[in-house]
């Protein structure tokens, strides 16, 4: 095995390349969890067709200059290689010393044989910085090649993530990952944000998804970044996931990190620092995520098409495929939209199975005995994970509760489960009029012109039976993970490492003291512990008032909120609280 010798030419490249194309460096990682069998199927493949060429310099950031050596072990090779995002051909430069960097540059090379690629592609990127900087948090880096910043469409970016080892890591740590991906603008009032939120999708040398452990969670290559705003306590959604994992539910796994954004073409700043942000696992099938049965557009009859599925409601913003409801337009559903199959793979004898489904289960809260195992609820959803998901939406009042970003699932020959949770930034007090401590976020509602989306929860809650299993179920939490003193201590505890953080992300953000963030109403105060307890203390005077009401249900149908609790939202849906498409 021959090795292309190093000659002593050098080429200075002084512009960053426009990443044209969908690479990641190097081969990608195992997946972060035993038994994942289809991914792991899928990494061993491209492991075996990694890249055939060696970098001297591995992926990072860089000061002033950096110089990058090229070798191959391929018999008989030369090395193509551009900087411009494009992946080299026979016509591309050949490689023949060392190559020096100046501005940020995605480095692509690939070895031919007589005039023919021989060999797999190899990517480095080197993202030139003009600051040092030490964190406690880990750090995600994105670089956008001068692309400025994304609308809806993925536009490339290089993506850099810094773990903390002994405590701290810095914008010169060796990043794990460092891969090619996509970015774009997510959700709908949120992309408004300064601070705007993202999804973060990370790509292989072939333009396609590569999944890659990061920070810990299962390897995959959907994510999502979440810049907490007008949650000024940063740690809302958070608390959300964590209290629902307690509880049994499926939650999006996460990690705060601080996030350096740099869409211009010059070097990564300290003007490029963003703050805070959640990175998410986003909701997919997937072992890791959503371990649902992969239905395959042959899974036409039963009891292949029974699953599976993952469905939600998104009032005023679900997209097709949606599921018809048939019956009482004053009692039926709506915007309950289907996320999985995707609306290219989903077929038409599916949606019609599931929606017929779906309909027996809203038919059955109809029902002259609706707790019957047989023919009521019982039979079509798992009912204590719908019994957690009240508790938990009730905790929390958020404004969206059960109309917006609210999921279910159905396995193969399984009931619908409520989850994975998702969205609860604006909840737990966050919004003044929507911080009712009295009043049930369950009770459907409708502002005129709107209709309801659905009234399942009420209808449940209405039902002796489920009643009393709430009850029952409230009274243990009460004695473990909703107490009042594990409630303070889960705030106190998800805080406690963002303490150097939030003084950076309120530098950066100075919020605390602004009523109106974007088209929201938020609370006010001095520093960011006075929001901690804020949200402390209302904590437990909801716990409070949950306890003195025994979980008695009073209204009727599809009535209005009562008059001393407020709006359900504080505005109509036009729409502050409208999250859009992007919700996943």
């Amino acid at each position: 095995m021959s090795v292309v010798g190093l000659l002593a030419a050098s080429a200075i490249v002084t512009t960053g390349g426009t990443a044209g194309g969908t690479v990641v460096s190097g081969a990608p990682a195992p997946s972060g969890t035993a038994g994942a069998a289809e991914r792991a199927a899928t990494a061993e493949s491209r492991r075996e067709g990694a890249g055939d060429i060696a970098f001297s310099v591995p992926s990072g950031t860089f000061r002033g200059e950096v110089s990058v050596s090229l070798t191959t072990s391929v018999p008989g090779a030369e090395i193509r290689y551009t900087t411009d995002g494009r992946p080299p051909t026979a016509a591309s430069p050949v490689y023949s010393g060392p190559l020096r960097f100046t501005a940020t540059t995605q480095l692509r090379a690939r070895v031919f044989v007589a005039g023919a690629a021989a060999g797999e592609p190899s990517t480095a990127l080197y993202v030139a910085r003009s600051v040092d900087a030490t964190h406690d948090l880990p750090l995600l880096v994105m670089d956008a090649y001068g692309g400025g910043k994304p609308g809806r469409e993925y536009r490339d970016v290089a993506a850099l993530v810094m773990d903390p080892k002994g405590g701290t890591t810095s914008l010169g740590a060796t990043p794990e990952p460092a891969t090619r991906a996509g970015f774009h603008l997510r959700g709908q009032s949120s992309a408004t944000f300064e601070k705007a939120p993202y999804r973060l999708e990370l790509w292989d040398e072939d333009d396609d998804d590569v999944d890659h452990p990061v920070l810990g969670m299962p390897a995959d290559s959907d994510w999502v970044l979440r810049g907490p705003f007008p949650d000024k306590t940063l740690i809302r959604d958070a608390f959300a996931y964590e209290l629902g994992r307690e509880l049994g539910l499926r939650t999006p796994r996460h990690r705060f990190v601080e996030l350096y954004l740099n869409l211009d073409g010059g070097p990564l700043g300290a003007d490029d620092y963003q703050g805070v942000y959640l990175l998410d696992e986003n909701i997919k099938r997937s072992p890791d995520r959503v371990d649902i049965t992969k239905l395959k557009k042959s899974d036409l009859t039963e009891p292949a098409v029974t699953g599976g599925y993952i469905f939600k409601f998104d009032a005023y913003a679900a997209q097709e495929p949606k599921l018809p409801c048939t019956g009482d337009t004053r009692t039926c559903w709506r915007d309950l939209e289907v996320v999985e199959p995707s609306a290219d793979d989903l077929r038409p004898e599916q949606q019609a199975w599931l929606a017929r489904y779906v309909q027996r289960f809203h038919d059955s809260l109809r029902g002259p005995n609706p707790s019957d195992p047989r023919t009521g609820y019982p039979a079509y959803i798992d009912v204590d994970s719908f019994v957690d998901l009240i508790i938990l939406n009730e905790l929390s009042r958020q404004g969206d509760a059960y109309i917006r970003s609210q999921y279910f699932h159905k396995d193969r020959g399984g009931k619908i489960v409520a989850g994975p949770l998702w969205d609860y930034d604006l909840g737990f007090g966050a919004v003044p009029g929507s911080d009712m401590i009295q009043g049930w976020q369950f009770q459907p509602f409708s502002f005129p012109g709107f209709p309801a989306t659905t009234d399942w929860f009420l209808k449940l809650m209405q039902d002796p039976s489920f009643n009393q299993k709430v009850r029952q179920r409230w009274q243990g939490l009460r004695q473990g993970p909703l107490s009042d003193a594990r409630l303070r201590e889960k705030v106190s505890r998800l805080a406690a490492p963002l303490t150097g953080a939030a003084e950076r992300n309120f530098r950066k953000w100075p919020n605390l003291e602004s009523r109106m963030v974007g088209p929201f109403q938020t609370k006010t105060s001095r520093t960011w512990q006075e929001q901690l307890r804020m949200m402390e203390d209302w904590l437990v005077q909801r716990a409070a008032w949950i306890d003195s009401s025994g979980w008695r249900v009073t209204a009727g149908p599809f009535s209005a909120p009562e008059s001393d609790t407020g709006p359900k939202t504080g505005t109509p849906p036009a729409l502050p609280h409208l999250r859009g498409r992007e919700g996943h």
